[in-house]
C-alpha cells in the first residue's frame, strides 16, 4: 500500500482500502445483495408506494434522508434506492450499499447527446471518461475507465429478452454540467464520447475498488449536437418508468 502524491491534488492517489470514515458507519444494517441504483426522480417512490415496498433502511444526509426499499422481483430479493445527482453524492451512498452488504448493482440514467442521436434512444457505456473527481480516490488517475463486462454482458441479455434495441457507446462523465463549452464538446467528440453525464465513470470506480459487480445503462435525453442551440427534448421523460424496469430485469442477470 502507497501514498502518491501529486502537485495536482487531484492525481494523488492513495490505494489503502481503510479510511478513517468506513461506509458502514454501525447502523447495522444488512441488504440484499442485489441493488438498483437508478436516476429516475420520483419513479423510484411511486414504485415503492404503488407495489407497497418496505423501506429496509435509511440514508441519512445533510440535505435528504433517502429510503432503501426492498423489491421481490423473479424471485429475487433486491434493494431499491434512489441515487443523488453528482458524482460525489453518487458514488457515497452506493458506496455505503455495498457496505451493508449489496454485491451487485445496476444503475441507470439520463445523458446529453453529443452527436445526433433520437431522443428516448438506450445506450450502455463500454467505456467512461473520468472528467468528474470522485473516481481519483477509488482508482490511480487515467484518463478513462472501463465498464464492468460482467454487467455490460448482463445489461445485454436483459434488452435483448425484453426486445428493446440498444447501443454501446464512450460516455463522458463530467462534474461541469454548465462548463459544457463548445470547445470542450468538440474535443470530446473527437475523443470517441457519444454521451455526456455526471456520474458513470466515479461509480465504475467505486465498484472497481469494492469488488462488486456493476452495470450502467443510459437513455438519450437532451441535446448538444447543435452546439449553436441546445435543445431540451422532453429530458428523456418517456424512459423512465421503463428503465427501471429494465433495471430489475438486468440486476437478475448479474
Amino acid at each position: 500500500m502507497a501514498l502518491y502524491k501529486n502537485e495536482i491534488p487531484i492525481l494523488e492517489y492513495d490505494d489503502a482500502p481503510k479510511a478513517v470514515i468506513m461506509p458502514n458507519r454501525n447502523e447495522g444494517y444488512r441488504f440484499p445483495e442485489y441493488a438498483v441504483f437508478p436516476f429516475l426522480g420520483e419513479v423510484v417512490d411511486r414504485f415503492a408506494a404503488e407495489n407497497r415496498c418496505p423501506v429496509i433502511g435509511e440514508f441519512v444526509s445533510a440535505t435528504k434522508v433517502f429510503p432503501i426499499y426492498q423489491v421481490r422481483y423473479r424471485d429475487v430479493e433486491i434493494c431499491m434506492c434512489q441515487a443523488p445527482v453528482g458524482a460525489a453524492a453518487a458514488a457515497q451512498l452506493l458506496d455505503w450499499l455495498i457496505g451493508c452488504g449489496v454485491r451487485k448493482i445496476i444503475s441507470a440514467g439520463s445523458c446529453g447527446v453529443l452527436v445526433p442521436m433520437d431522443e428516448n434512444s438506450f445506450l450502455i457505456p463500454t467505456e467512461a471518461l473520468r472528467d468528474e473527481g470522485t473516481s481519483y480516490h477509488y482508482l490511480p488517475p487515467s484518463r478513462t475507465i472501463s465498464a464492468d463486462p460482467q454487467g455490460v454482458a448482463a445489461l445485454e441479455r436483459s434488452f435483448r429478452k425484453k426486445g428493446i434495441p440498444y447501443t454501446k457507446c464512450k460516455t463522458w462523465s463530467t462534474d461541469g454540467f454548465f462548463r459544457e463549452t463548445k470547445e470542450m464538446v468538440e474535443y470530446r467528440r473527437e475523443e470517441g464520447c457519444a454521451v455526456v453525464e455526471m456520474e458513470c465513470s466515479a461509480l465504475m470506480a467505486c465498484a472497481r475498488f469494492r469488488g462488486v459487480k456493476f452495470g450502467q445503462f443510459l437513455y438519450t435525453a437532451d441535446s448538444l449536437s447543435n452546439l449553436d442551440a441546445h435543445e431540451d427534448r422532453g429530458w428523456g421523460s418517456a424512459s423512465v418508468e421503463k428503465a427501471l424496469l429494465l433495471c430489475l430485469e438486468a440486476v437478475t442477470e448479474l
